[in-house]
C-alpha cells in the first residue's frame, strides 16, 4: 500500500505582489531579471511590508471556500526562517507554522481531505548552476493547498489535480499562465519506510514520473530517515537533497511588522455566495436535467465561460442541436484563432440565431459554420447574410448548377461511373463552391446521381 500526500502551490492571479507595489509576472518571457522589484521584496535593510494584497486575501478564501474548508477568522503572519539563496529576507512571510492557524482547515476535494491551505509568499528564483537571482518572483503571492496522504498511485494523483485545476479555473483565482508546482511526500507503510518529500516538481508529468520512479526506488531501498528529494527531469529519478526538517527548524515567529488579519464573518458569506457551481456540479446538471451526451458534457465543463455560454444557448435551443455546434464547431473556430472564448465578444443570442436558420432550413450547415469562421473579434446576426446566401433546395435550380460541374469535371465523372465513389464527394462539393455552399447537401447528391446514371 502506497501513501500520498501533496502540498500544491499556484500563484494567486493578481496585479501587483503580495507586500508592495510591485507587478506580478512570471518568467523571462514576460519580464527581464530582477526589473519588478522593490526594496521590500528583495530585503533591503530598513524595508517594512505593506499590508497584504486585499485581492490575494479574497481570492485565498474563495480557494478555501471551494475546497469545503473552514476558513479561520483570526490569522498571525509568521516568519519561517532558512538559509537559502532565493530568501532574501532569511525568511519568508506566511500563515502557516508549527503554532499557526491557516486560513483554511479540514476540508474536502473529491473524497480526498484537504488538511489545510494558506496564503505565503513567493521566494525568488535562484539557479544552482549560474548562481544567478531573478527577484522579480520575490513576493509574489502563493496558495499553498496541503492534502492528506489520502493517494495510492500517481494515475489517481493526476486525475485529482487535473481536476482541481478545472475547479480553480472556474473562479479564475490562479495565474493559469505560471502552472502549478507541488511537494509530493510518498511513504510504504508495508514495509516500515520513512516518509520522503520530493521537491518542488513542477508539471503534471512530472508529478506522475517522480512519483512512480519514487516508488520503485523505495521498495528496493526501504529510506530509514525522512528526508527531502529533488526530481532530475532528465534522468527521470528522485536525487537526494538533505535530511527532511521538521517545523521547529525553521524557527518560527510571529511577524512583528504584519498585524493580525481579522476576516468578518459577513465578508465569508459574500464571497461564498459568490462562488460557481463547480464542474462536477455542472456536468451531472447538464447529464441529469438536459440529457446531455456525456462526451460533450465533460468538454463543455473545462472551462466556465464556455458552459455557461452553453446554457444560454439551449434556453432556446434543443440542447441535441447545440451540443457539436459549441463543442466542436465553436471551438474550433477559437482554437484555429488561437483564443478564448471571453477574449472574443460572441452575443449568445447571434448563436441562437445561427442555429435556429439551420434548424428551419434557411441557410445550409456549411454557410452557417463560414459565417461562425467570421467572428474572429465579435459576433453580428447572421439574419442579413443568411438572405443573400439562403438555401437552395430546388431540384430544377440545383440541376443547372450540377449539370454545368459535371461538364466542368470529366475526369471526375468517369472515375465515378468507374467505381469511385469518393469522386461523387468531389462533385458535391464542386456544386457547394458554386452556390456558396448554398446547396442542400442531400437534393444535390440525389441530383447528381440522378444525372451520372
Amino acid at each position: 500500500m502506497v501513501m500520498i500526500g501533496l502540498e500544491i502551490h499556484g500563484y494567486i492571479n493578481t496585479n501587483e505582489k503580495l507586500f508592495c507595489r510591485c507587478k506580478t509576472v512570471h518568467g523571462l518571457k514576460f519580464s527581464k531579471p530582477n526589473t519588478n522589484i522593490c526594496p521590500v521584496c528583495t530585503g533591503q535593510p530598513g524595508a517594512k511590508p505593506m499590508l497584504p494584497n486585499k485581492n490575494a486575501i479574497d481570492k485565498s478564501i474563495q480557494i478555501a471556500l471551494i475546497l469545503k474548508c473552514k476558513v479561520n477568522q483570526k490569522l498571525v503572519w509568521q516568519r519561517k526562517h532558512y538559509d537559502w539563496p532565493d530568501l532574501p529576507k532569511g525568511y519568508q512571510n506566511t500563515i502557516s507554522g508549527a503554532h499557526a492557524t491557516p486560513l483554511g482547515t479540514n476540508g474536502k476535494f473529491l473524497d480526498i481531505r484537504i488538511r489545510e491551505c494558506h496564503l505565503e509568499e513567493d521566494p525568488a528564483a535562484w539557479n544552482p548552476k549560474t548562481g544567478e537571482i531573478d527577484y522579480n518572483r520575490s513576493g509574489l503571492p502563493l496558495i499553498e493547498i496541503v492534502t492528506e496522504p489520502d493517494f495510492s498511485s500517481s494515475e489517481q494523483v493526476i486525475d485529482w489535480l487535473k481536476q482541481l485545476i478545472t475547479t480553480l479555473g472556474y473562479i479564475k483565482v490562479l495565474d493559469k499562465g505560471a502552472g502549478i508546482k507541488a511537494d509530493v511526500n510518498i511513504s510504504l507503510p508495508e514495509l516500515k519506510g520513512a516518509r520522503v518529500e520530493v521537491k518542488n516538481v513542477n508539471s503534471l508529468k512530472n508529478i506522475k514520473t517522480a512519483i512512480e520512479s519514487e516508488i520503485i526506488r523505495q521498495k528496493s531501498e526501504v529510506p530509514k530517515l525522512q528526508e527531502t528529494r529533488m526530481f532530475d527531469e532528465t534522468k527521470g529519478a528522485t536525487i537526494r537533497m538533505r535530511i527532511k526538517e521538521q517545523a521547529d527548524d525553521y524557527r518560527f515567529i510571529s511577524e512583528p511588522d504584519l498585524p493580525t488579519l481579522i476576516i468578518e464573518k459577513s465578508k465569508i458569506e459574500k464571497i461564498n455566495s459568490s462562488i460557481p457551481e463547480t464542474p462536477s456540479e455542472k456536468l451531472q446538471k447538464l447529464l441529469k436535467k438536459h440529457n446531455i451526451e456525456e462526451k460533450y458534457a465533460k468538454i463543455l465543463i473545462k472551462k466556465l465561460e464556455v458552459v455557461e455560454f452553453f446554457e444560454e444557448v439551449i434556453s432556446k435551443i434543443n440542447p441535441k442541436i447545440a451540443s457539436p455546434w459549441v463543442t466542436i464547431e465553436l471551438l474550433n473556430v477559437l482554437n484555429y484563432n488561437k483564443k478564448e472564448l471571453e477574449d472574443v465578444k460572441i452575443n449568445p443570442e447571434h448563436f441562437i440565431e445561427l442555429l435556429k436558420l439551420v434548424e428551419n432550413k434557411k441557410i445550409t450547415e456549411l454557410k452557417a459554420k463560414e459565417i461562425l469562421r467570421s467572428w474572429k473579434e465579435k459576433s453580428s446576426s447572421p439574419t442579413k447574410e443568411a438572405e443573400s446566401g439562403s438555401k437552395i433546395s430546388s431540384t430544377g435550380e440545383l440541376e443547372t448548377a450540377c449539370k454545368i460541374i459535371i461538364k466542368e469535371n470529366q475526369n471526375a465523372v468517369k472515375d465515378y461511373k468507374n467505381g469511385k465513389q469518393e469522386s461523387l464527394n468531389f462533385l458535391i462539393g464542386k456544386v457547394m463552391q458554386k452556390t456558396n455552399k448554398r446547396a442542400d447537401f442531400k437534393t444535390t447528391r440525389e441530383v447528381l446521381e440522378k444525372l451520372l446514371k
